[in-house]
């Protein structure tokens, strides 16, 4: 799958006039490496390759649980709002490990910092596989605080492996090549969310609800064998190394806290961080708003679920373009239009009154999100410093994990006191103040947004 999926980005740069960027072999990286606009070989993403191998079969396994977990839930005799709200442990496990996996990431390096999360994240997945399929006598509600404790794994084991290999690829390309190796990332997560539902749902056909967590077990298990191959980051940022590469040893900062990182970068945190934060709740909510106003139409589930894997169709096949424009037209663009296209097409459904206009509305939301396919990563990545990426990630990461928490929240709390229209519409407004925000902190043209910011004033101009 992967193989096929390279061969489709490949075809689309020769159709445009790019160069050939995908090898069949991996080479040592280093830090300075990165820190040209120009790539440095014929084959920029030479060692970027081993990145997706692991990432996409992690992708698999987590997209064949997500659709189970509420589902495995209500086999424990919860409510079903209780069943429900089991699902949000992902995030909150993630929010909650973005500051350990940065000083993780930082300390023992990338490599080791996936091959550790994708071990948690089989542990996780395969004691919440133990509860459901009772291997232990336990009475509840012991049963369900263990499934909720694997599920908390699940999301603590995601923040590590997104935010090393997010790290990873960031000083494993160059920076001319940085949007197509994120938003090929991006595809990997997106590509996973849709075959692994399909997957779990063939094991599941002859072993039941559990199924879904065997396969969910089996990849993640796969991704650590698969990890162990990574070369790691030669990432030169010792002090005897900094001190022969600056002008200035008192700016030479060798670990800093994310205190301090949060306090050097509150601008950039504050103006880009927020629009980052908009767009996560925007993503988030997507997933909401179309089985809710399909609900509300009357339609069925099987026609619901019709309608958001269209949505998913065409999120999945623009991620590689999205890229491309990123690197060639700049970061500028492809945000305000994705966010403009998730506003535009979420404060369009509650017009729909037939499952065909729903369906427009759905595909203008999978066309905005799908264009900005590996954004948010391309944005963390430009900004974050040489020293000290990792825990600049997490702060990048944090913001996001907020907004994908806080989006469905948002129309829960809107809908509560008024009709899901209102709530629905809020979320549009939200993603349309956004699309404002990246427009007016975002620089134009192409290159890495931070060097463009911060790029010096020659005297006298």
């Amino acid at each position: 799958m992967l193989v096929q999926i390279v061969n489709i980005c490949a075809i689309f740069e020769r159709i445009l006039g790019g160069q050939d960027l995908f090898p069949s072999y991996s080479v040592k990286v280093s830090l300075e490496s990165s820190m040209s606009d120009q790539p440095r070989t014929t084959k920029p993403f030479a060692n970027a390759f081993q990145i997706y191998a692991p990432s996409l079969i992690y992708a698999i396994g987590l997209g064949a649980i997500m659709p189970a977990i509420a589902g495995a839930s209500s086999r424990f005799g919860v409510s079903l709002a209780v069943a429900a709200s089991t699902v949000t442990l992902i995030g909150i496990g993630s929010l909650i490990a973005n500051a350990p996996a940065a000083q993780l990431a930082s300390r023992a390096g990338e490599r080791l910092t996936m091959i550790f999360s994708a071990l948690v994240g089989t542990l996780g997945v395969t004691l919440a596989w133990a509860m459901v399929a009772g291997w232990f006598p336990l009475q509840p509600p012991s049963d369900f605080v263990g499934y909720m404790v694997g599920i908390l794994m699940i999301g603590m084991a995601g923040a590590g492996f997104n935010l090393a290999r997010q790290s990873y690829l960031a000083v494993a390309v160059p920076v001319s090549h940085r949007a197509r190796a994120m938003s090929l990332l991006g595809g990997m997560l997106r590509i996973g969310s849709f075959v692994g539902p399909f997957l779990g749902a063939l094991v599941q056909s002859f072993m039941g609800m559990q199924g879904a967590f065997a396969v969910g077990a089996a990849c993640m298990g796969i991704a650590v064998v698969v990890s162990l191959f990574i070369e790691e980051l030669v990432e030169p940022n010792t002090p005897s190394h900094l001190e022969s590469t600056t002008t200035n040893p008192i700016e030479i900062i060798t670990n800093p806290t994310m205190t301090s990182l949060a306090k050097q970068h509150w601008r950039v945190l504050l103006s880009t961080g927020l629009g980052v934060l908009c767009l996560a709740a925007m993503r988030a909510s997507r997933t909401a708003v179309i089985p809710l106003w399909a609900g509300h139409l009357g339609l069925s589930p099987a026609h619901a679920s019709l309608i958001y894997g269209v949505a998913g169709a065409i999120d999945l096949v623009m991620f590689y373009p999205s890229g491309l424009l990123m690197d060639r037209k700049g970061r500028r663009v492809v945000a305000i239009s994705c966010l403009a296209g998730l506003a535009i097409g979420t404060a369009v459904v509650p017009f729909t009154g037939t499952a065909g206009w729903l369906m427009v509305a759905a595909v203008l939301i999978g066309l905005g999100n799908g264009f900005g396919a590996g954004i948010v990563m391309t944005l963390g990545a430009d900004y974050s410093p040489d020293i000290g990426r990792p825990k600049f990630l997490a702060l990048w990461r944090l913001l996001s994990d907020t907004g994908t928490l806080s989006g469905p929240l948002l129309i829960s709390a809107v809908t509560a006191v008024s009709t899901l229209a209102f709530g629905i519409w809020s979320i549009a407004v939200l993603g349309f103040v956004g699309a404002g925000i990246f427009a007016k902190s975002l620089p134009p043209g192409p290159g890495s947004v931070a060097r463009q910011t911060e790029a010096p004033t020659k005297p006298g101009n």
